[in-house]
């Protein structure tokens, strides 16, 4: 069994926690950690968890509402953190990783285990150092996430095909991204092929992939100045040729409950 949830999700912070349970209690996982320590331990708890469960962090990328938290996590609980070595480079760069913290270089397309789950990480478009992102499986289920990418690839679309849970970035409207009161560069780089996606490229995404075992599919990352959820269940409901309901969401502050792959 595959259990996922989130402690937040959006430009502020974001932090998805992955578990498989066995009769030690299992492993568990944060994806990301971008939210200050006090915060990330609070949310935690909500879940019924302790910082001492958790076994590793995996960073996607070193932007700060990724990877903000994650030395000082790992520092403060000894937890590994797993991450490319472009993404150590970039964070190092910044005084954020810190000394005596275990850490694990991983390369895209290269599978490892941490426990009883198994990790694929994935490279994507995204104005980072090495940014990847990651499908875990417990074997049998699988879960893929998807945040922080400019584009689609045939790559990230083989890469997220014929799982069972998709946690997929739907960042922006993009009328209501060039109606707002952003600077241009911003976004112009919010839109371009290293930015973020938007809620139709989202749905073309979604819509591209083998879908025959999804039994979750939660928009993630949603902007706050330029999104509405009715805006991103509509685009993700008809990709699906399903309820807008049966779309989840993962919120700022209350990322989403436990679901199970």
């Amino acid at each position: 069994m595959l259990r996922f949830a989130s402690i937040a999700s959006g430009s502020d912070g974001n932090c998805l926690v992955v578990h498989v349970p066995d009769v030690a209690g299992g492993t568990h996982i944060l994806i990301d950690c971008g939210l200050n320590l006090k915060e990330t331990e609070r949310r935690l708890a909500r879940l019924g968890l302790e910082p001492s469960d958790i076994d590793a962090v995996l960073v996607t990328h070193e932007h700060g509402d990724h990877a903000g938290c994650s030395f000082d996590f790992a520092a403060s609980h000894n937890v590994l953190v797993i991450l490319t070595a472009g993404t150590r480079r970039a964070l190092k760069a910044t005084g954020k990783v810190l000394d005596g913290v275990r850490t694990q270089l991983v390369r895209g397309e290269q599978k490892f285990a941490v426990g009883g789950i198994e990790v694929s990480p994935f490279t994507v478009p995204h104005d980072a150092a090495e940014p990847v992102q990651y499908v875990v499986s417990d074997g049998a289920a699988k879960l893929g996430v998807l945040t922080d990418i400019g584009t689609s690839t045939r790559h990230v679309e083989q890469s997220l095909s014929g799982l069972d849970a998709l946690v997929l970035e739907c960042n922006y409207d993009r009328d209501m991204l060039w109606a707002g009161g952003y600077p241009r560069w911003l976004k112009e780089r919010i839109a371009g092929p290293f930015g973020h996606l938007d809620n139709q490229h989202s749905a073309r995404l979604l819509a591209a992939l083998d879908r025959s075992k999804l039994k979750h599919v939660i928009g993630a990352h949603l902007s706050k100045q330029n999104n509405k959820p009715e805006i991103v269940r509509a685009a993700l409901a008809g990709a699906l040729n399903c309820s807008q309901e049966w779309i989840g969401l993962a919120t700022q502050d209350g990322g989403f409950d436990w679901r199970e792959a």
